[in-house]
C-alpha cells in the first residue's frame, strides 16, 4: 500500500502524518528522520487495526504541489 504523508516543521524538530490513518503520527529531529518514524508508524498502527480485527483504510488521500502566482 502507498499512504500519502504529511511533515510538517514543528518548532525544533518536524512531526508527520498519515492523512488516512487518523492517529498515525511521528516525529523527528530532520525530514528524513521523521519520514523514517513515520514508515514504521504506519506499519505498527496496520499491525495494531489487524490484531483488533478492525479494517485496514485504503489509501484515498491524494497528494498535488500546486503553483501559485503571486
Amino acid at each position: 500500500m502507498r499512504y500519502a504523508v504529511v511533515v510538517e516543521k514543528a518548532g525544533n524538530n518536524y512531526s508527520a502524518y498519515a492523512p488516512d490513518l487518523p492517529g498515525c503520527i511521528a516525529t523527528g529531529n530532520t525530514v528524513k528522520e521523521a519520514e523514517q518514524e513515520i514508515r514504521e508508524a504506519i506499519k505498527f498502527h496496520i499491525e495494531g487495526l489487524r490484531e483488533d480485527g478492525l479494517p485496514v483504510p485504503a489509501p484515498a488521500s491524494v497528494v498535488e504541489y500546486l503553483d501559485i502566482a503571486a
